[in-house]
C-alpha cells in the first residue's frame, strides 16, 4: 500500500447541487469539476481514496420508485443505495479516467455494517432528495408520510435513518487496490447499510449512512494520513450567516468539541463533517482537513492558507480562530 493515503469524503449535493433538479449530464458536468481536485491530488504524491454522498441522488431514486409502482415492483431503500453508488461510482471513474487515462480509477460496490440497534433507526435525521418549500413538505408528509424537516435554511427534505457506520466489509479489498496505485472509490453513500441477521449471513438495512463518517471510518481502516471533507466553502465559520461570521483555520479536537456543543455546526449540514473529523483525528493521530473542492491539494500542503484543519488536542484554544 501507498505509504501516503488521503481519504476525500464528496457531498451528494457536490454532484447534484440544490439548484439542480440533477439530470445526467448535471453530474457528469459536477464530477468533471470534481475529479479536477483528485487528480490534482493524485499529482501532489498521494494514493487517493473517494468516499461519495448520495442524499439527493437516492432520495429522487425513491420518488421514482413511488411513481411507478404500479407498473414494475418497489425496491427496498438498500437496493437504492446500491444502484446510486453504482451509479456515482460510474460517473466519478469516468471523469477521472478522462485527466489520468482509462482504468486510473476503480469504483467498488461496497457494504458498510451497522448495529440493527441503532437509536439513529428511531430518530431519523439524514436529507435526502430535492429541496420543498413548507407547503409542499406538509403535502409530502401529509400524503406520502414522509418525515420532513429543514435543512439548514435551504428549503425542507425528507429525513431517512442515518446509523453509524461500523465496518466496511470489503476493507481488506480496498487495501489491496491501493497497492496497484489507482484511484479507489469505496463506501460510496456511505456504503450499502448492512447487518449481521441471527442465521449469520448479512442482510441490508434500510438507511442512509452519512459519507463524511463513513470516511472516517474508511480512512481509519486504511491507515490513512489526512482525511479531507469537501464542501461548498473553502474553510469552517463560526456564527455562520450572522455579522459576527469568522473562519476558523485551525482547531483542536476539544475545540471542535466545545463548538459542536455550542450548535455552531448544524447536524444538517457542517456538522456531520466536523464529528467524522474529530473522530478520524482521534482514532489516527493525524489531520483532518475541511475545504472545497477547488483546494484539495492545497489546503494538505503544510501551513496552507486555504481550509480548516482538525489537529489532536495540542495548541491552546487561544490560538485556534482567526477573527
Amino acid at each position: 500500500m501507498a505509504s501516503k493515503v488521503a481519504v476525500v469524503a464528496v457531498g451528494g449535493n457536490a454532484l447534484t447541487r440544490e439548484d439542480q433538479p440533477g439530470t445526467a449530464q448535471q453530474i457528469r458536468d459536477n464530477a468533471a469539476e470534481i475529479a479536477v481536485g483528485i487528480c490534482a491530488l493524485a499529482d501532489a504524491g498521494w494514493q487517493v481514496v473517494v468516499v461519495h454522498g448520495n442524499g439527493p441522488q437516492v432520495g429522487s431514486l425513491i420518488i421514482q420508485q413511488e411513481a411507478g409502482v404500479a407498473l414494475v415492483p418497489s425496491q427496498p431503500l438498500s437496493v437504492l443505495n446500491a444502484m446510486t453508488e453504482g451509479q456515482l461510482g460510474s460517473v466519478l471513474a469516468l471523469a477521472i479516467d478522462s485527466i489520468r487515462g482509462p482504468g486510473s480509477a476503480v469504483a467498488m460496490v461496497s457494504h458498510m455494517t451497522v448495529s440493527p440497534d441503532d437509536p439513529a433507526f428511531q430518530h431519523p435525521t439524514k436529507p435526502v432528495g430535492p429541496f420543498f418549500d413548507a407547503a409542499h413538505a406538509d403535502q409530502m408528509q401529509r400524503e406520502r408520510g414522509w418525515l420532513m424537516a429543514e435543512d439548514a435554511g435551504r428549503g425542507y427534505r425528507r429525513v431517512v435513518a442515518s446509523p453509524t457506520p461500523l465496518e466496511l466489509l470489503e476493507l481488506t479489498t480496498l487495501r489491496g487496490l491501493l497497492g496497484t496505485g489507482v484511484i479507489v472509490l469505496a463506501a460510496g453513500g456511505g456504503g450499502v447499510p448492512v447487518a449481521r441477521t441471527p442465521a449469520g449471513p448479512f442482510t441490508g438495512v434500510d438507511a442512509v449512512i452519512d459519507k463524511d463518517l463513513a470516511a472516517a471510518r474508511v480512512a481509519a481502516g486504511v491507515g490513512a494520513q489526512a482525511l479531507l471533507l469537501v464542501t461548498a466553502v473553502d474553510e469552517v465559520y463560526v456564527d455562520f450567516g450572522t455579522p459576527q461570521a469568522r473562519p476558523v483555520r485551525v482547531m483542536d479536537t476539544a475545540l471542535a468539541d466545545r463548538y459542536l456543543a455550542q450548535g455552531q455546526f448544524p447536524a444538517g449540514s457542517m456538522g456531520p463533517k466536523i464529528q467524522a473529523a474529530v473522530s478520524f483525528v482521534r482514532w489516527s493521530g493525524a489531520s483532518a482537513v475541511v475545504t472545497s473542492a477547488a483546494h484539495m491539494a492545497a489546503a494538505l500542503v503544510p501551513d496552507a492558507a486555504t481550509g480548516t484543519r482538525i489537529v489532536p488536542e495540542t495548541i491552546p484554544a487561544t490560538v485556534m480562530s482567526r477573527a
